[in-house]
């Protein structure tokens, strides 16, 4: 499963089936330990979904983005996004 493809997952599950964070978290963890499904850079997933599970404010999809920068190497990641430039490894930028 490509990383794109585990974010949208989660943008359906979150705003069609309306699911709460923890269920978010649960489903992508699911999805990470299922034994017949190989998703793509796991590591980087699995390191978005701590800083998910933390708060679910930035949303996964932002934590995503910023896992990807820092593997690679592409820190700290410039945001527009304050909830987002909280995490370490970022850097609020000014519109």
């Amino acid at each position: 499963m490509p990383l794109l493809a585990l974010a949208e997952t989660v943008w359906v599950l979150d705003a069609v089936y309306q699911r709460k964070p923890a269920q978010i978290a649960l489903a992508i963890e699911m999805l990470l330990n299922h034994q017949l499904l190989v998703v793509e850079r796991s590591d980087i997933a699995a390191a978005a979904l701590a800083h998910y599970r933390q708060r679910t404010r930035p949303g996964f999809s932002d934590c995503l983005m910023l896992e990807v920068a820092r593997a690679a190497g592409h820190t700290p990641f410039g945001t527009f996004d304050k909830p987002l430039a909280r995490l370490d490894g970022t850097r609020l930028l000014k519109s």
